[in-house]
């Protein structure tokens, strides 16, 4: 399978390009593979769902973190890569109904370029805006899994009003200008050019009466409390998804969903590599010559680490099946522990005399390994 393309290449762009820039090299290469300029052309809808793709995650700035760090890698599991053409389209609509495209809105743009008719009317339902936020856990609620309550500021629909903005008693009444349609239509040369409603602002409606609660706007800021369960084997920059605990939609439309993106914490003891972790503990020198076995602290509890006889400080011995379990189901990854000869800083009388009685055996003599070793330097220079 062949390795996903980088997303500044996919966009074309520096990697310390502002943020600016980056919604204008997507506006333009967004509108230049949109599908509907270019039916039928399946390349075309490819490059289309790549940029797209590419811009979510640069334009966000957690995951263009995440990204920049880890690579593709550290955005597995969080649904990107053959993303499809429909949530394409929903990048792109959310740009440039979110400004993103430089003023007009998306249907001015949208519908200006491509002819009209094509586009979703701005009057009707709209899913609400989705919401990002970063969830940080120990490596140990990685290990086990975990259940997290977040709490999070977001919109809701006002009570009083029950979202319409207009005050008890009173309803938003029918835009005179667009008629409700919450667009204006206006010739320019040989096309028809579509723009939301100067005077409803493209709701479709007026409210003469606002609800005092919400000032009109249908919506109050509310503290959410959002309970997340953490699936063991998560790793940093993974993505989980909570459907519909986003912002509210617009006129009637289903809410947003709310995106919590893991961290890890790093871990003072442990260091992690995918599934594999990384330790480093110290051992005697009779340990080493001799073979042994020393307690190892896991995220499970101490286990029994053997150290075959001869092991040298510095190797590095594998535990199987001691490391993090994997998020997609398979089995735990390793535990790769690196023994380090401790030697003793304040030896006793005791230690000195024997260490002193092991130097007249070995003599002053080099051992067999470090005859072979000068051997070998010897050689580079003869």
């Amino acid at each position: 399978m062949a390795s996903p393309r980088d997303y500044y290449e996919t966009l074309g762009v520096p990697r310390d390009i502002s943020d600016s820039d980056l919604k204008k090299a997507y506006r333009k290469l967004a509108l230049k593979y949109h599908p509907d300029r270019n039916k039928g052309d399946e390349s075309a809808a490819e490059r289309f769902k790549e940029v797209s793709e590419a811009y979510e995650v640069l334009s966000d700035s957690e995951k263009r973190k995440v990204y920049d760090q880890y690579g593709h890698d550290g955005l597995r599991g969080q649904g990107f890569g053959g993303g499809s053409a429909q949530h394409a389209r929903d990048i792109f609509e959310s740009f440039f109904a979110g400004g993103g495209g430089g003023g007009g809105g998306l249907d001015s743009m949208f519908e200006g370029l491509f002819g009209g008719g094509g586009g979703r009317r701005s009057n009707g339902p709209r899913r609400g805006t989705h919401l990002r936020v970063v969830v940080h856990v120990t490596l140990k609620e990685a290990f086990t899994g975990t259940t997290k309550t977040l709490t999070i500021q977001r919109n809701d629909r006002c009570d009083s009003c029950d979202g319409s903005g207009a005050a008890s008693g009173s309803k938003p009444e029918t835009c005179a200008t667009c008629h409700g349609q919450g667009q204006v239509q206006r010739q320019q040369g040989m096309f028809m050019m579509q723009s939301p409603c100067p005077q409803c602002h493209g709701a479709g409606t007026i409210i003469k009466n606002p609800c005092k609660s919400c000032s009109g706007q249908g919506l109050i800021q509310t503290d959410a409390d959002i309970e997340i369960r953490i699936p063991s084997g998560i790793e940093t920059g993974q993505q989980l998804r909570m459907s519909g605990e986003g912002e509210p939609g617009e006129r009637g439309g289903p809410r947003g969903d709310l995106y919590c993106i893991v961290q890890v914490q790093e871990h003072s003891f442990f260091s992690r590599d995918e599934d594999d972790l990384h330790c480093e503990v110290p051992v005697t020198f009779p340990q080493l010559v001799l073979g042994g076995s020393v307690d190892i602290p896991t995220l499970e509890g101490a286990k029994t680490l053997k150290i075959p006889a001869g092991t040298q400080s510095g190797r590095v011995l594998r535990m199987r099946g001691q490391g993090m379990p994997s998020v997609r189901g398979f089995s735990n990854g390793d535990l790769l522990v690196r023994v380090q000869l401790e030697t003793p800083r304040k030896p006793t009388a005791r230690e000195k005399e024997l260490i002193e009685e092991l130097r007249e055996i070995e003599g002053a003599a080099t051992t067999s390994t470090q005859k072979s070793f000068f051997d070998k330097v010897k050689d580079l220079f003869d």
